[in-house]
């Protein structure tokens, strides 16, 4: 509390009075007590209504009293927001800011300034060693206030004398705050922590010490650590702390670890590091040791899954590519050697080709193949997105980022990082969406919804589509240059129409994996299923075929295939008309006439397979009937393989 003689100080006194008003005022003063009594005095001694000290806030550009006294009175819990102020100003600009009259005019947002009657106002920053503003000093007052030079000075170490001790509560503080979260950290640690002396006496130990050694804390107090040690170990212990005083360094690791003794003899591995540190006229040392007994145990079977994992990948891709895509079609094929073409490659490539060909085997198979194969293959189907939803499920969103985002979510393309993304239907990307996926595919960034952070992600990506890519640009639906960006490699996937007896195989593939699924033996492909399955012309290609060989399975009585009721001659189409209506159709043929017909046939398949009647490429498989068939017409019709 000032004491009496200084009631008569005011603007009029001199500095050296001025200055003599504070020092008094504050001199036995630390912390809050100290600046209610700085803004006391140096309201009383500037003779304003009110001086408040404030520290910034600055992540909500908030000024919050430190101590406020106005009009005779402290003000208790003051905060306000600085935009539209005259405080604004001090932060903003660093520097002393004077308003001598009118400051209600100028800053006709700042609805305090009203209320306290408001006419002149001065303040100056309270800054850190490094020149960041802490808060500020303010004088405001229901008068004009004009600053000599000498009274703005003694303002200035007004300030100056409350940033001083702003800084050292800091300081305090921090010191404070260290040494509790060293001691948290301490006594936290899952890892046994000692501090030695220099004969290597235990003078300090954690929680952590006391329960990996199973001995009472306060037991392990001025015990040695050798006694802790294996023989072996205590030597190694003895030779660390050598080095590091002959090195003249500060840490080391212990190479192998020590053999740590818990109270009951029993051993257990510890990876350890020692650290030496001074203290006047001796030095210190502190040891940390893990146990890392259940670690080793657990690489150990990591390495064993790890092995197991990589032959069963290598069992996946092999079941993947080789039992997924099938076919020995020249159509297949041209697909097949793409393939292996463009996998060990990291280029761009768009699977073009009807709904049903299987164009995410084909994906699949790339990935497989490539050096990404262990990486993650991530599909979108772009077309089951919606046209809202598809940003946040490309590139993912901030907590907060749209009503519902209650959470942070992780995008497709961050979760291929390093990755492949398979983007299927990419024809149906909004177009508001594609400026963004082509700027990922050109440079390997972007940001989620609801964050201005740029982030880089490693991705291969491979598209797919049904429809002509090149038709939907020219109508506008696709952009040009994400096209061109996406049609680096194109793999055409021909339809089943096109790929001649691979019907046969597909089919017979189906039968099996279904029939291995119901348990039920698979049934024969007849001549008749073939005549059936090779005439169909299958718009749904070979999606439709797995369905139409379940849906025969489920109806089969007796082993035998009921292609006739799921495909019945009448549902295919009918053939073209010929270009001329009044031609005469070709007479019926006579039996003799079958009979050379059906033997030029067989000779035919018989010298296409090189004369092998059974097998994977035996005629009988052409033809699509029994080998036991085969050889019995040969013998009826007098077919001999020539000499």
């Amino acid at each position: 509390m000032p004491n009496a003689s200084l009631q008569t100080a005011s603007l009029q006194s001199s500095p050296e009075e001025l200055i003599r008003y504070l020092l008094e005022g504050t001199s036995s003063k630390t912390g809050e007590e100290f600046f209610r009594a700085l803004v006391r005095s140096a309201a009383m001694a500037m003779d304003v209504a009110g001086v408040w000290v404030t520290e910034y806030i600055p992540d909500r550009k908030v000024l919050r009293s430190l101590a406020f006294w106005m009009h005779n009175n402290y003000i208790e819990e003051y905060e306000y927001q600085i935009a539209g102020t005259p405080c604004e100003m001090v932060i903003e600009t660093g520097r002393l800011i004077h308003f001598p009259e009118g400051v209600i005019d100028l800053f006709p947002d700042d609805a305090d300034l009203p209320r306290l009657n408001a006419v002149s106002y001065a303040g100056v920053p309270l800054l850190k060693p490094d020149g960041c503003v802490l808060g500020h000093l303010s004088a405001l007052d229901t008068k004009p206030l004009y600053l000599t030079p000498e009274v703005e000075s003694v303002f200035r170490i007004f300030a100056a004398r409350a940033a001083a001790e702003f800084n050292r509560l800091r300081a305090e503080s921090a010191v404070r705050d260290s040494e509790e979260r060293f001691s948290g950290l301490f006594e936290s640690a899952m890892d046994a922590i000692f501090e030695l002396d220099d004969r290597f006496q235990i003078q300090r130990a954690n929680h952590s010490a006391a329960s990996i050694f199973a001995f009472p804390t306060e037991s392990l107090s001025n015990r040695k650590l050798s006694t802790l040690l294996s023989a072996s170990s205590a030597e190694k212990l003895t030779t660390v702390v050598q080095e590091l005083e002959s090195s003249g360094e500060h840490f080391a690791w212990v190479p192998g670890g020590f053999e740590a003794l818990r109270s009951d003899g029993s051993h257990f591995p510890a990876e350890a590091s020692v650290s030496r540190f001074d203290l006047p006229g001796r030095s210190r040392y502190s040891v940390i040791l893990r146990n890392v007994e259940h670690q080793l145990a657990a690489e150990s079977r990591l390495h064993a899954l790890e092995a197991e994992a990589a032959y069963l990948q290598s069992e996946i891709a092999d079941h993947q590519y080789g039992g997924e895509i099938v076919g020995n079609s020249p159509a297949i094929g041209a697909v097949l050697t793409a393939v292996h073409q463009v996998a060990p490659t990291l280029a761009t490539v768009l699977i073009e080709g009807e709904t049903g060909t299987g164009k995410e085997l084909v994906a699949r198979a790339i990935h497989q193949q490539s050096q990404r194969a262990s990486r993650s293959f991530i599909r979108v189907n772009c077309a089951a997105i919606p046209a809202t939803l598809c940003e946040s499920e490309f590139f993912g969103h901030e907590k907060g980022a749209f009503t519902g985002a209650a959470n942070r979510r992780t995008g497709r393309f961050e979760l291929a990082h390093n990755g492949v993304i398979f983007l299927d239907e990419v024809s149906e990307l909004p177009l508001e969406l594609q400026p963004k996926l082509l700027r990922i595919l050109q440079e390997g960034e972007y940001e989620p919804v609801g964050s201005s952070q740029t982030r880089k992600v490693d991705v291969r990506v491979i598209a797919a589509t049904n429809r002509n890519l090149s038709a939907e640009v020219t109508a506008g639906r696709f952009r040009e240059d994400l096209f061109y960006r996406l049609h680096v490699f194109p793999i055409a996937v021909p339809p089943l129409r096109e790929r001649g007896a691979d019907v046969e195989l597909l089919a017979k593939l189906f039968i099996d994996r279904y029939c291995a699924r119901i348990a039920r033996p698979s049934p024969e492909l007849t001549s008749d299923c073939l005549r059936r399955l090779r005439s169909y012309h299958w718009p749904g290609n070979v999606r439709e075929l797995e369905n139409v060989i379940e849906r025969a399975i489920i109806l089969s009585r007796d082993g035998h295939l009921a292609l006739r009721e799921v495909l019945p001659l009448e549902s295919f189409p009918p053939l073209k008309q010929s270009a001329n209506p009044g031609r005469l159709q070709p007479p019926a043929q006579t039996k003799a006439e079958i009979r050379q017909f059906e033997r030029e046939t067989l000779v035919r398949a018989l010298e296409q397979s090189q004369w092998k009647v059974a097998g994977a490429n035996g005629a009988a498989r052409s033809l699509g009937i029994p080998p036991s068939t085969l050889s019995s017409r040969m013998k009826a019709l007098n077919i001999q393989r020539p000499q």
